[in-house]
């Protein structure tokens, strides 16, 4: 992960629980105020299935803004992978504050855990240890960097952040600047320092994009004879990025010394909250 967007991350995590909090509390607990104000108690948080654990840092973070004294105890690391029923970590402090933190910290925990488990899946699959596997920008909204973390996490790559970091150029894009060359050559005055990719949806315009010198091209829903055909493309430069309904039937057959990315929204759409419990023990 680049040391910029875990900069941006960390800057970002305060302010995403911040916003989280304030949509769980509203002008308060009413709940916990049934808890003696002062009541002290302890706490487990059980993992109820295997997964790839991610959000500490979140987590923290909830507790912190709560209530500084509240203690947490890890037993687990960042990315570990966990067996069902297996403890997670213990919360000791105010009653009411380990209540009112639960639901907005296991939010984060179940969430970013269930994306670091589907990218460690994706990991796994991927057909050769040249191909990196990338995630999109179809993320939850708010939790764009998070989950983005959370596929470094799980041993995936990143893509762009969003729409200011890098040209990722597709149909609607060419059509409205006449052409690729055109496309290409326009992002190159706006910011030469940008990467510049390109979508093509066939191989003439495979051949226009490596004409027009993109960085990288990306291939999208290619057929198996196409993806063949690259054997005999001179692509110079270019990377060559696969997308398009990425199956795991698909990524198994992606062995080709020409790919050097495969990306899908399935990373981080296509997740199933880690089931999570928290128990009063003691």
């Amino acid at each position: 992960m680049k040391s910029e967007l875990l900069s941006a991350i960390q800057s970002d995590i305060p302010l995403s629980v911040s916003r989280a909090l304030a949509e769980d509390i509203g002008d308060g607990d009413i709940t916990a105020q049934l808890i003696p104000q002062q009541k002290q108690a302890t706490a487990v948080v059980i993992c109820r299935e295997a997964a790839v654990i991610c959000g500490r840092p979140w987590v923290d973070e909830v507790f912190q803004q709560l209530d500084k004294s509240i203690e947490i105890e890890w037993h687990i690391s960042e990315g570990e992978s966990v067996a069902a029923n297996q403890k997670l970590f213990t919360l000791s402090g105010n009653a009411r504050v380990l209540l009112t933190g639960e639901r907005t910290a296991l939010n984060f925990l179940q969430t970013l855990s269930a994306t670091a488990t589907s990218a460690q899946k994706y990991a796994a699959l991927a057909p050769n240890s040249q191909i990196k596997i990338l995630d999109t920008r179809k993320t939850i909204p708010g939790l764009r960097l998070a989950q983005k973390y959370a596929v470094a996490i799980g041993g995936c790559h990143n893509h762009r952040v969003g729409l200011y970091d890098a040209f990722l150029i597709k149909e609607n894009h060419i059509a409205a600047c006449g052409g690729i060359t055109q496309a290409i050559e326009k992002a190159r005055s706006i910011s030469s320092d940008k990467r510049v990719e390109v979508e093509v949806e066939n191989l003439d315009e495979l051949h226009q994009a490596l004409a027009a010198k993109a960085d990288i091209i990306m291939l999208d829903n290619f057929s198996p004879a196409d993806i063949e055909a690259l054997s005999s493309i001179d692509l110079g430069e270019t990377k060559i990025e696969v997308s398009g309904d990425i199956t795991e039937e698909k990524l198994r057959a992606y062995n080709h010394g020409a790919i050097n990315f495969i990306s899908s929204g399935s990373l981080t759409k296509h997740i199933s909250a880690v089931d999570l419990s928290m128990r009063f023990v003691g």
